[in-house]
């Protein structure tokens, strides 16, 4: 942005009235005089609206005594204290500069029938501060993916050493019931073979008395 918008973007007001031309408005300026300021209300139609930015201005007719009487006001003007609208009139021009050769009646706008009359106001700063929120959600999202990444992989661990552990409870389990095996297969030999062992010597002793 340049040096010359920047500053012209301070100066803008938060909220800006909506001017319609063909209505009838009252104007509360600030007048100073001397060492005193006071509000000056200025009441007419709005003949034109023309510019943009710090430079946009709005321009009231009025007849006073029979002479036409026409003031231009900067919107943004810190002297423009409020716009109160008064009548709704239909225009279809975007300059209504006919009225300056009428007289009486003719010098106004005509009134549209059941509009309501209320003070509208455009934002033009508000709109801008929504976009911080947004990046501040981006951020928080990015820190709870990167808080998530080890917890999945101790999970993974855990998985992978459970197994390994009921391996080991199913060999032992296993080694434990072929020992068994193997020793009641081996008790019965040895009481047999301790129950041959006399007869073989009494059958001995029988021969050697022969």
């Amino acid at each position: 942005m340049d040096i010359v918008k920047s500053i012209e973007h301070e100066q803008l007001k938060n909220k800006i009235p909506d001017l319609k031309v063909g209505n009838t408005v009252k104007v509360h300026a600030r007048i100073k005089e001397g060492n005193k300021e006071r509000i000056q209300v200025f009441e007419g139609t709005i003949i034109k609206v023309q510019g943009s930015g710090v430079n946009k201005t709005f321009t009231v007719r009025k007849i006073s005594y029979g002479v036409g009487v026409e003031k231009t006001f900067l919107i943004h003007s810190p002297l423009v204290e409020k716009v109160e609208l008064v009548r709704v009139g239909h225009a279809r021009r975007a300059k209504l500069f006919y009225l300056r050769d009428r007289v009486g009646k003719a010098a106004k706008t005509r009134e549209v029938a059941g509009a309501r009359i209320e003070d509208k106001e455009i934002e033009i700063k508000g709109a801008e501060v929504v976009e911080e929120p947004v990046q501040e959600e981006v951020f928080s999202e990015e820190t709870v993916e990167t808080t998530e990444a080890p917890a999945t992989e101790t999970v993974a661990e855990e998985v992978t050493e459970a197994p390994a552990e009921e391996t080991v409870v199913e060999e032992t389990t296993e080694a434990s019931a072929v020992e068994e095996k193997a020793e009641a297969v081996e008790e019965p030999a040895k009481e047999a073979e301790k129950e041959e062992a006399p007869k073989a010597e009494k059958e001995a002793d029988k021969k050697d008395a022969e």
